[in-house]
């Protein structure tokens, strides 16, 4: 029976195995269109239970970042993925909710949500662009599909550990040692990892469709400043700002600057205004 699960397990961490679009390595168990309809789900029930806001000029406003950003998407996940890109058949839908917490998201299946709130901290075209050029980041790179596949083989791992506790057999030692790291993955180093690599592909979608990069660092110190002496705003807790993140997107500002005069040059000049 050991062997069995033993096998079983390691068979579904090899064929787990997925690749982001910036090379990262990371465990995918569930399939994109059960992701998709996970995040639908979601985001379908977050509208029903919370306030929209029906303001045609927010509406518009959110809109016309999103609408800028996505063609650039498309164009980098064509790039990376060639005739095997994963965004193409993607549609999605952004909603704003009538919140005053500073908050942003994107799920899986094309979902955005930008809280009314996030408007006060990421108070311009550029800011709020690279907010969600950084969700939108999260959604390509699946890391709600790593996120759960690490929860998932957590769970296992503490089952397994049940199951194989008594004999120390080698094979006992290797399935605790795969799902071992498995766990760590899903502690803080991957949630770093993840941060990290979303403010990549963000800085690099907002300098393509035309925002100034330099808003990134921008909304980060804005965050700073309003978190001072008081609890963090609700975006800052999954989403931490420090001056380790400031330092690392500033160490990639000459190459995101150049990428936007491009763009600029291109004509790309998004005319968004609340």
């Amino acid at each position: 029976m050991n062997r069995i699960i033993f096998i079983g397990i390691l068979s579904l961490l090899v064929s787990a195995c997925a690749t982001s679009p910036t090379g990262k390595k990371y465990v995918k168990i569930f399939p994109d269109s059960q992701m998709s309809q996970m995040g639908a789900a979601a985001f379908t029930s977050m509208k029903k239970s919370q306030k929209l806001d029906t303001n045609p000029r927010s509406n518009q406003y959110v809109q016309c970042l999103v609408s800028a950003l996505l063609p650039e998407l498309l164009i980098e996940d064509r790039r990376v993925y060639g005739n095997q890109a994963k965004m193409q058949n993607v549609r999605w839908e952004t909603s704003v909710f009538l919140e005053k917490t500073p908050n942003a998201f994107a799920l899986p299946g094309g979902k955005i949500g930008v809280h009314t709130g996030m408007f006060k901290i990421a108070n311009t075209p550029d800011q709020l662009a690279s907010v969600i050029g950084h969700e939108i980041g999260h959604v390509w790179a699946k890391h709600g599909n790593a996120r759960m596949s690490n929860q998932f083989l957590g769970n296992t791992a503490l089952q397994v550990g049940a199951i194989l506790a008594g004999e120390p057999t080698q094979q006992k030692q290797q399935v605790l040692g795969l799902l071992g790291v498995a766990t760590q993955l899903g502690g803080l180093k991957f949630s770093r990892d993840h941060e990290s690599e979303a403010d990549d592909i963000g800085l690099i979608l907002m300098s393509r469709a035309g925002f100034d990069p330099r808003a990134s660092v921008q909304v980060w110190q804005n965050m700073s400043r309003m978190s001072q002496g008081r609890k963090p705003p609700e975006f800052m807790s999954t989403h931490p700002s420090n001056q380790t993140r400031i330092a690392r997107l500033n160490s990639k500002m000459s190459q995101a600057m150049g990428i936007y005069q491009q763009a600029r040059a291109q004509g790309k000049r998004p005319n968004c205004r609340l």
